[in-house]
């Protein structure tokens, strides 16, 4: 399940007016800064420690990935073996993630709202990896609908090569924060 996969035909939002910044391309040499927010997700971590994901990452012209793993037992290491010049690293936990976010050429994030919003906010490209294995999960609907509005693309762990390979930043329109209720008023419909 790929959320670039389920596109549909949109009007583009005001945020596309003359003069509006759009989101950060990817740069070629570029550091990819991935989260998984305060919880775990060993799953996502797991994919992104895999030689395919790695591969599709410096393919796309990146040359490290930070990793921040939270409270998962898995810890990144069979990649980085495998793939040399291709730097990986990664920590538990920072106080904030806003330096290691406006570093990032990319973000790959679960799909929990305030990572989301954050880099959203940062007008950094980011791919949301949303966990199906959550309760009551709305992660889905929110990754969909904001992808639905151009501002992000989205997958599951299983899929994050393909949706690294196909992640295209150009594609991306910029968010421009402003009154939440319209885009909670959009989940709603989704949800009931």
């Amino acid at each position: 399940m790929c959320g670039h996969r389920h596109r549909r035909s949109f009007a583009l939002p005001s945020a596309l007016r003359p003069g509006a910044m759009a989101p950060r391309a990817s740069r070629a040499g570029g550091r990819v800064f991935a989260t998984v927010g305060t919880t775990s997700f060993d799953a996502l971590v797991e994919a992104l420690d895999s030689p395919s994901v790695l591969d599709a990452l410096a393919s796309a012209g990146h040359a490290s990935l930070t990793i921040q793993v939270g409270r998962g037992a898995y810890r990144p290491s069979r990649g980085a073996r495998s793939r040399p010049g291709f730097a990986v690293d990664h920590f538990d936990f920072r106080p904030s993630l806003d330096e290691a976010m406006r570093g990032a050429s990319l973000v790959i994030s679960h799909a929990g709202a305030g990572s989301i919003f954050e880099a959203l906010a940062l007008r950094v490209p980011l791919l949301v990896v949303v966990n199906e294995t959550l309760m009551d999960n709305h992660q889905v609907e929110l990754a969909k609908e904001l992808e639905r509005r151009g501002h992000l693309r989205w997958c599951v762990p299983e899929t994050l090569e393909e949706a690294v390979r196909a992640f295209d930043a150009s594609e991306l329109v910029p968010y421009e924060p402003g009154d939440p209720r319209e885009l909670a008023r959009a989940i709603d419909e989704l949800l009931f």
